[in-house]
């Protein structure tokens, strides 16, 4: 008989040199805050599409060291690299269980803060509240109350984790909305600076919309694939809307938006070739159709919020609107030209011309003189693919100009007051450059660095154009102030990893010079 101790040392090597688990992982050291099946709890979600603008190396480094500022703790003393590898690709596979989120599992998150309720309709602060600008630090999940007429702040609090799709307002200012990533909607009273009521509406939540009346929050989701519509008083749950095509494909939600002269919330869809509009005024859709001649020969959709489909040729990855919300301004990742969409037709009327890849969410409009001196109303937009800003006649829907510009660029600001248009460069290696473009020559007049080597992105102003707010887009980043008719640097605020920055004024008016 042979002696048993080496197959024992055998046995035991191969222990150790075996695979990590890392489901077995997961359950031991992450599951208390991130949940079972990953869909998130005190921690965020963790699936795949919940993940995608995290590049797994960076997940590694979390798992390793930890976020800062964040419950997130650093397991490199706990797990070896090679168990810290095997968690982090694990996280970007997909669940066993297809994850769920339904009216049970929203109307279970509720949340409503009593010390919120009935609070005075009067702000606890001297500034201007109709000039108040609200900037989200991705950095460390919070957002900064700045007061508008002197650029200072007023507070700063926490946030969930990893807010998307921009603070939205009531008509009034006094209320905001916004959604984080993994779907938790937070209404926020800005006058007495309190949390109000949360709901999680979903697992992977893109963005969210105000009704012009106040009475609605519809919210995007990508996970599950539906719009979720919530009471805009208390965040209750008043209806689910799957998000299914005629021909039963169902799909993301690429973002929601409310159309306000229309009275109706416009979804852009990420899968199939349609836009939906939802109207909240109590007028009947007919449900399969568009056009209004074949209304009198339908029957209309029961119930509140009733979906209309506008069926397309082609997908609609990124939009915007006119000024009058009369035209909906699209373009497909996948295709050469965009498409000009009739709101009340519900139909194409026109191409556009556009090269590269368009981001025409951050598309903005304003009044420009041709050569003859007759007024036109253009509008522009950037391009994350091609170094160059696209400038559309939006009466010929024709090219006005294409202007290069030193690299492909995120985001396109302006105001009605300025006789500028701020792009930055975000893509590349000058994404420290931010270009100032004259609206009448349709010229770059000024090449801004802020701070050389960093990232600069994403402008808003003041209600009345006065400043021009520019983010560093670091860790130890800050809002630079702009006098924004000198074009001088007034100030510099330290701030973590700004990105938007949202202006009660601007939004509640419509500025054409912003997202609304």
């Amino acid at each position: 008989m042979k002696p048993l101790a080496p197959l024992i040392l055998v046995a035991w090597a191969g222990l150790a040199h075996a695979a990590p688990d890392p489901e077995k992982l997961y359950e031991t050291h992450c599951l208390s805050c991130h949940a079972p099946n990953r869909l998130g709890g005190m921690g965020p979600t963790l699936l795949p599409e919940s993940l995608a603008r995290l590049k797994k190396p960076e997940a590694a480094k979390a798992i390793a060291e930890g976020l800062p500022a964040t419950q997130m703790p650093g397991f490199k003393a706990l797990l070896n690299p090679e168990e810290i590898q095997a968690l982090a690709a694990w996280i970007y596979s997909p669940p066993k269980l297809p994850p769920k989120w339904d009216a049970d599992d929203i109307k279970a998150s509720h949340i409503v803060h009593a010390d919120a309720v009935n609070l005075p309709a009067r702000p606890v602060f001297k500034a201007d509240p109709t000039n108040l600008t609200l900037v989200v630090e991705h950095g460390d999940h919070h957002i900064t109350v700045l007061d508008g007429d002197v650029m200072e702040p007023i507070t700063r609090f926490p946030t969930r984790y990893a807010l998307h799709g921009g603070p939205k307002f009531t008509p009034d200012g006094r209320f905001v909305y916004w959604a984080s990533r993994d779907g938790w909607i937070t209404k926020f009273d800005l006058w007495n600076l309190k949390v109000v009521a949360e709901t999680r509406v979903g697992i992977n939540t893109r963005n969210v919309a105000v009704s012009s009346d106040g009475q609605y929050v519809m919210a995007a989701n990508y996970l599950p694939h539906t719009l979720v519509a919530l009471d805009g008083k208390d965040l209750s749950l008043v209806k689910i809307i799957p998000v299914v095509a005629a021909n039963g494909k169902s799909s993301r939600v690429s973002a929601v938006y409310d159309a306000r002269p229309r009275h109706s919330f416009i979804a852009a869809l990420k899968d199939i070739p349609e836009v939906w509009e939802i109207p909240y005024d109590g007028r009947p859709v007919y449900k399969g159709l568009v056009h209004d001649h074949q209304f009198k020969e339908a029957i209309p959709e029961p119930g509140p919020l009733p979906v209309r489909q506008i069926v397309l040729g082609d997908y609609l990855d990124d939009f915007f609107f006119d000024q009058n919300y009369d035209y909906l301004l699209g373009a497909s990742r996948d295709q050469p030209k965009g498409q000009v969409i009739h709101l009340s037709a519900g139909r194409k009327i026109a191409d556009l011309d556009l090269a590269g890849m368009p981001h025409l969410g951050s598309g903005i409009t304003w009044d420009w003189k041709d050569a003859e001196g007759k007024t036109r109303r253009v509008m522009a937009s950037p391009n994350l693919k091609d170094g160059l800003i696209s400038v559309i006649d939006m009466k010929t829907w024709k090219t006005v100009k294409t202007l290069p510009t030193q690299g492909p660029g995120f985001f396109l600001r302006s105001h009605e007051a300025s006789p500028y248009a701020w792009a930055d460069v975000f893509f590349g290696k000058n994404r420290d450059v931010m270009h100032v473009i004259d609206k009448q020559s349709l010229e770059i007049v000024a090449n801004l660095k802020p701070i050389p080597g960093q990232t600069a992105t994403h402008v808003e102003f003041d209600r009345y154009g006065k400043f021009a707010l520019v983010s560093i887009w670091e860790m130890d980043g800050a809002l630079i102030v702009y006098d924004a008719k000198t074009l001088k640097e007034i100030k510099r605020l330290p701030m973590k990893r700004p990105v938007g920055k949202y202006n009660v004024w601007n939004k509640t008016r419509l500025s054409e010079g912003t997202s609304h």
